[in-house]
């Protein structure tokens, strides 16, 4: 009884959509800060710069991505993205339907 008052579940359903991208480019990302200042972007081009070369002299390597897309309790939409490895997912189409569970409780 105790362990039930200290968890609560929350289940979302939403839409993915499955795709490839080169597991080397995980790193090529820009923030909202980035943007800031002309130096935040000078230094996020470098960023970015960097880590095409290394992918470069490091080969292609792909990997299989769902790109999952909700709304949460409040209605703002979420996005997120699942690694799904190396090798095609046993879907049919590329896109598919999520559910997604959140479990909140508290550590002892």
């Amino acid at each position: 009884m105790e362990e039930e008052r200290k968890k609560k579940i929350a289940v979302f359903h939403g839409e993915a959509r499955i795709g490839q991208i080169y597991g080397s480019f995980t790193q090529i990302q820009l923030k909202p800060e980035d943007f800031s200042s002309p130096v935040s972007l000078q230094m996020a081009l470098s960023r970015i710069y960097d880590a095409l070369i290394k992918s470069i002299e490091s080969g292609p390597k792909k990997k299989f991505v769902a790109e999952v897309r909700f709304k949460d309790s409040l209605g703002n939409p979420v996005f997120i993205a699942i690694d799904l490895g190396e090798t095609s997912p046993p879907f049919k189409s590329e896109n598919v339907k999520a559910r997604i569970l959140i479990e909140i409780y508290e550590e002892e």
